[in-house]
């Protein structure tokens, strides 16, 4: 008797739950948990689903049979599963969602529209307007097309109405067809025929093609060269590079593959370059304080702890770092090295590949999509000798198929960047990685110079193990910080630009010495808006409830939340004066200002705008990194963990800026910017210099950072944390509702407030405007709920769950979308 078999499927759609499918007897062997599908969802659209469990037992209603299975072993495996899960649960999304964040695109097959000719329907041009006989002529001629393929024959971009018309009328069909996003890399090699091994052949070869064939023989010779072929082991030959070395065409190649001389083959090549492991590298030599914390992290790990390292910039984390990749991948397994910003992971990866060379992989959202999906097969067959032992890379990197990790390091554990805002998961990869490291029975090291309050509090209640390193590795004399009084520059008119006079001293000084400056203007962009000196006038976003930033290089206001940009008016539009100025300053002005100020000097700027294109990142470093550039200005990427020898300047422009923010978090992270910032002046043999711009220079948390006071400010905030009910002492779950319609926005809040008010009474705070209450054409208003630690946090997520489905239930409310943050950031 044949077995009919099931699978529930998990669907790459934010639809709850798994989905049942019935599996065709000749397929009950091939079925797996892991591997992926193609199953039809809704009327027509196809989806690359992936089996979450194979089962006997039939679903209630009639099952649609699996059409496809893509994949001859798993990709993804149980540990995988089992971690999406705890994501998708933890941050209250669905587990369709966890995996479209989860697998690479190049994973995913593309659903795509393929358009047919009813060939039993005669079309007469007569009744046909010019575009739909254009189309259908095409459709004769090729049988089929694509949609982007009907765009280009058409010349009209909005082809759907068009389409169904066609459709309506009977003479086209549609159907959706699967396509395999990724494709292997290939080349063309070319070797040459045994006959031509003897060397009396080819001297035969030579004579016949000097006297008739010269751009042949070019190309021979340079075959000969290529392929080392009087060596013991030839190589085979890449016929781009031959042509290239020989100067020569297609056409004479042809010619010597007609006679015989040469073969040509396609062959599938690693797109991934292997990283040269420094053949004089060796393991960091550990100072006493080192190896002491070495120690002390160790025997946390003997105790199943998560530990969190808590260092000063400078103190040596990397070198700890390193040793303890090493131990992991000499017993055998995995390392996972997660870090905050691909910037950040552009320098770490030439630190690092001196000592693991090809054992190490980086991941990141800069690589392409078939990238990706390789370093996925290699991270899935770690087994393989050749393949990855080690993974450098942003939060994005915990989703690979891990089988055999030993090891978790999350460098600079406080930084914003580990939380995912959108799309859903909206997970904090630094909590997921405690979770994960459980999974796999493997240690988790939580790096940073400034830990987050949340991480510290947990050393404090012993739930992870504590190690300090208190001083700069080799001796090396934390900055000197100075904080000068914006206030009285202005007053005294000391002041060029943004640049007090003392800060023009000290960049002069620093650059007749020889060393670099770092500027940190936390605002990118020209100017942070402008505005009409007649009427008040500022430009606004017409999709956001924000004001528009100046950016120079194009000459545009634009919108930082949606991208939506305008050329600078002439005149003010509302009462027609010319006197628009500009006020405040970003990134970009400050590069012109300092360019001016000093004209001959080589600067840089490193933010979001000058960083877009894939390698930005790492030329900025490398310029740097290499003395050219002198001067490099920048956002907040800039203090993240960087190690740049000759920084003796780094300067905060504007403390205030990072102080004044409405949230509780304000002071924390600007406590946190302005020490990593600070950070990054005086390395090694020199005593560098930090200057702290602000016009309240008595502020606690700049007295602070100017004492390198962290338990002082740890103190500080902990009391207030705990007095006003924040995090670690409650649970914030954040709750946006959002539709494009304002007073329906307004509504759906004020009824979901009062649902869940009945459940969790004067824990639920709103519903309230946020800074920036609409985004997109979206109106946006919060509600926020504290949970005390003692409330069992699932049946409180379910709560807010079925609140939420009643109220969108409701009349005049099913277009109300609601976003729910689980530990906002």
């Amino acid at each position: 008797m044949r077995t009919t078999l099931f699978v529930n499927v998990i669907i790459p759609l934010p639809v709850e739950g798994v989905f049942t499918y019935r599996v065709p007897f000749e397929w009950n062997d091939k079925v797996e948990v892991g591997k992926r599908v193609i199953v039809q969802f809704g009327r027509k659209k196809l989806y690359t689903a992936l089996i979450e469990e194979v089962i006997e037992t039939p679903p209630k209603q009639q099952a649609k049979y699996i059409l496809d299975i893509i994949d001859e072993v798993p990709v993804v495996n149980d540990l995988q599963l089992k971690l999406w899960k705890w994501i998708s649960e933890y941050y209250m999304c669905t587990i369709g969602e966890t995996m479209n964040v989860a697998l690479p695109s190049g994973l995913k097959l593309a659903s795509e529209t393929k358009i047919y000719l009813n060939t039993e329907v005669n079309f007469d041009k007569s009744i046909l307007n010019e575009r739909e006989f254009a189309l259908l002529n095409s459709l004769k001629t090729y049988g089929s097309l694509t949609i982007n393929e009907a765009i280009k024959i058409t010349e009209q971009q909005k082809i759907i109405p068009l389409l169904n018309t066609l459709v309506e009328k009977g003479f086209i069909q549609t159907e959706e067809l699967i396509k395999e996003r990724f494709q292997p890399k290939t080349v063309t090699i070319i070797e040459i025929t045994k006959k031509y091994n003897s060397e009396e052949n080819l001297k035969s070869l030579f004579d016949k093609l000097e006297k008739k064939a010269p751009k042949q023989l070019a190309l021979l010779m340079a075959y000969l060269q290529l392929s080392k072929f009087f060596s013991e082991n030839p190589l085979p030959v890449e016929k781009t590079e031959l042509l290239k070395t020989a100067s020569s065409t297609n056409a004479a190649l042809n010619a010597l593959i007609k006679k015989e001389v040469f073969t040509e083959d396609t062959v599938v090549v690693d797109r991934l370059k292997p990283f040269e492991k420094d053949k004089y590298s060796r393991l960091p030599k550990l100072s006493d304080e080192q190896e002491t914390a070495f120690s002390e992290i160790k025997k946390y790990f003997a105790e199943n702890k998560p530990v969190l390292l808590h260092g000063v910039t400078s103190s040596g984390k990397t070198e700890l770092y390193i040793r303890l990749i090493n131990e992991t991948i000499a017993a055998g397994k995995q390392v996972l090295y997660l870090l905050p910003e691909i910037a950040l992971t552009t320098q770490m990866v030439n630190r690092v590949k001196r000592h693991f060379g090809d054992m190490m992989g980086v991941y990141h959202s800069k690589y392409n999509e078939n990238e990706r999906v390789e370093l996925w097969s290699k991270v899935k067959n770690h087994n393989n000798d050749e393949n990855i032992k080690l993974v450098l890379g942003a939060r994005s990197a915990m989703f690979l198929p891990y089988n055999n990790l030993g090891l978790i390091i999350v460098d600079e554990e406080h930084d914003t960047s580990y939380k995912q805002y959108d799309p859903a998961p909206r997970y904090n990869a630094r909590d997921t990685a405690i979770y994960m490291a459980m999974l796999h029975k493997a240690d988790v090291l939580l790096g940073s110079a400034t830990p987050s309050i949340e991480s510290y509090y947990n050393t404090q209640i012993n739930k992870f193990g504590l190690v300090e390193l208190k001083n700069r590795y080799g001796g090396v004399k934390p900055p000197n910080i100075e904080v000068v009084d914006l206030k009285k520059a202005h007053k005294n008119r000391s002041i060029k630009s943004v640049f007090s006079q003392e800060l023009i001293n000290e960049i002069q000084k620093t650059l007749d010495n020889g060393y670099q400056v770092i500027l940190f203007q936390n605002r990118r962009g020209f100017s942070l808006h402008i505005h009409c000196q007649t009427c008040g006038w500022i430009p606004y976003c017409l999709h956001c409830d924000v004001s528009l930033v100046y950016h120079k290089k194009d000459n545009k206001m634009r919108c930082h939340y949606c991208g939506y940009g305008v050329p600078v008016p002439d005149r003010c539009p509302e009462c027609g004066n010319t006197a628009i100025i500009m006020k405040g300053y970003g990134t970009e002005k400050v590069e012109e200002d300092i360019k001016q100020i000093f004209p001959d000097v080589p600067t840089l700027r490193m933010d979001l705008d000058s960083t877009r294109q894939k390698m930005a990142h790492q030329k900025i470093i490398q310029s740097f990194e290499s003395g050219k550039t002198k001067i490099l200005i920048g956002t907040q990427m800039v203090t993240k963990g960087f190690d740049f020898g000759k920084v003796m300047l780094v300067a905060i422009l504007n403390a205030d800026n990072l102080l004044s923010y409405p949230d509780f978090r304000a002071f924390e992270r600007g406590y946190q910017m302005m020490v990593q910032i600070a950070g990054r002046a005086g390395r090694r043999d020199v005593e560098g210099k930090v200057i702290i711009q602000t016009y309240n220079p008595s502020h606690n948390i700049i007295n602070m950072v100017k004492n390198n006071d962290y338990h002082g400010f740890y103190d500080a905030i902990i009391s207030e944390r705990q007095e006003y009910f924040y995090p670690p002492f409650v649970k914030i779950i954040s709750i946006s509702v959002r539709h494009s319609n304002q007073m329906v926005t307004d509504n759906a809040a004020k009824e979901l407030t009062i649902m869940l008010k009945k459940v969790f009474a004067n824990r639920v705070l709103g519903p309230e405007y946020p800074n920036v209450s609409k985004i997109r054409n979206f109106y946006i208003k919060n509600i926020i709920i504290k949970l005390e630690k003692t409330i069992p946090l699932s049946k409180s997520k379910q709560a807010i769950f079925d609140a939420v489905g009643r109220m969108q239930k409701l009349s005049g409310f099913t277009g109300v979308r609601v976003i729910i943050d689980v530990d906002p950031m």
